[in-house]
């Protein structure tokens, strides 16, 4: 009995070390005006690295995302302003039909911090012009074994310009959604951020999101439901045109539409074990103020010496895109690992460390599966990059290394590297 006793209290010692009690996310989606073809602004990289070296999401959501380079220079950023723990979900090329040339280099994206999230399943609900990419995340709890932590983020475009038949097929993108969704239980959390391209509250594709009869029934966290195009009453939820001049590539007319989302299904208001922080929703670089509307965002009528955003937030903001990005904060009471500290306990083990063929690991820690790990040479060279699964006992075909000594190591994480010989 005294051996089972200190052997709960070593354990409940170090998770007492390596554990925050409570933990906060911070959430951002972005329109980031076809990276990285529009070129009309030099150097934007510079200013998403500002936008996101000051704001730091956990969760980082894009849209108008041209091609893998563009992603991948994205993610660098997120990994060099933020974090370098970040990844991404997997790049996939819109598969949806939009019917004029197939046309289809506006993707979505979703970027995260992997220490809190676990992206567990990336799924595409097809429409007749853009991809829903929905993804389905799992919070990196001590308990998520037996007592998981889940959610599904969709990242959409919905079809763009006023009029009837451009409203009718956002209303049919939506309805495609809603198939999916009624596909899962009706607890489940599901936050959807998109730019939706909506003028009004009364328009069919959001009053069929805050549809009560749905399977999963979506909820404005900004409480600012209404007729918002051209509205002044409505500036600070508006999040287009961040410009007035042509010459920057994009949408210009100034501060006056609210196109830019993120609702929340409305169990994540207040009742899901993740859910939405009260009054934390907020248009990144919109200082809310009434002077702001039909102006451009860097303006002196958009900001005063008072203002939350500076001017040099805001100009970058207004360089990068037309749009403005979108945020809030999700919370959990949940106990959530913190990977940083854990660096030190983290193990993982080789079958053999002569071989020759094939090099199979050990991996009996989650936050080694479903991650990176590298290979270098005896000079520190990077070599190999290998992807692990979910198995414990992980097999690599490295028939293609030469013979001599190589360390391998996983990704972003302080763990000692392990040595081993290829021998032909």
């Amino acid at each position: 009995m005294k051996k089972k006793i200190l052997s709960f209290l070593l354990f409940s010692f170090v998770f007492s070390l390596n554990v925050s009690a409570q933990e906060t996310f911070k959430v951002m989606f972005y329109n980031l005006l076809n990276y990285p073809l529009e070129t009309a602004v030099a150097n934007r990289e510079d200013d998403l690295e500002l936008i996101l070296s000051d704001y730091q999401p956990d969760l980082f959501l894009v849209c108008e995302l041209n091609n893998i380079t563009g992603a991948n220079t994205v993610l660098n950023i997120t990994r060099s302003s933020i974090s370098a723990n970040f990844e991404m979900a997997t790049y996939v090329s819109n598969t949806s039909d939009d019917l004029s040339g197939n046309q289809n280099d506006l993707q979505n994206l979703l970027y995260y911090d992997s220490t809190k999230f676990i992206l567990d399943e990336e799924i595409i609900v097809p429409t007749e012009l853009r991809d829903f990419n929905v993804y389905k995340l799992k919070l990196n709890t001590v308990d998520q074994a037996t007592n998981p932590i889940e959610f599904y983020v969709v990242v959409c475009h919905l079809k763009a310009s006023s009029g009837t038949v451009n409203a009718q097929r956002r209303f049919e993108m939506v309805q495609e959604l809603d198939a999916y969704l009624n596909t899962l239980p009706a607890t489940t959390n599901v936050m959807l951020t998109g730019d939706l391209n909506i003028y009004t509250a009364t328009e069919s594709a959001f009053q069929e999101l805050l549809d009560s009869t749905n399977n999963i029934t979506f909820a404005d966290p900004a409480n600012r439901i209404g007729s918002w195009n051209n509205n002044v009453s409505f500036v600070d939820v508006f999040t287009q045109s961040t410009r007035t001049q042509n010459g920057f590539g994009g949408s210009t007319g100034g501060f006056d539409d609210r196109f830019d989302f993120i609702l929340t299904s409305e169990n994540m208001i207040s009742t899901s074990a993740i859910s939405y922080v009260a009054d934390s929703y907020q248009v990144y670089g919109n200082n809310g103020l009434s002077s702001c509307y039909n102006s451009r965002i860097n303006s002196t009528n958009c900001g005063n010496s008072s203002s939350e955003f500076s001017f040099e937030i805001r100009d970058a903001l207004h360089n990068f895109s037309d749009h403005l990005p979108v945020t809030l904060s999700l919370e959990t009471d949940a106990t959530v690992l913190n990977a940083n500290n854990f660096d030190n306990v983290i193990s993982f083990s080789l079958e053999k460390t002569i071989i020759k063929n094939e090099l199979v690991i050990n991996v009996n820690d989650f936050q080694l599966k479903n991650t990176d790990l590298v290979i270098y040479n005896n000079i520190g060279q990077k070599i190999k990059t290998l992807r692990t699964n979910t198995d414990n006992k992980q097999r690599f075909n490295i028939s293609g290394l030469a013979s001599g000594l190589y360390y391998i190591e996983p990704l972003n994480l302080n763990v000692k590297p392990l040595k081993f010989i290829i021998s032909n």
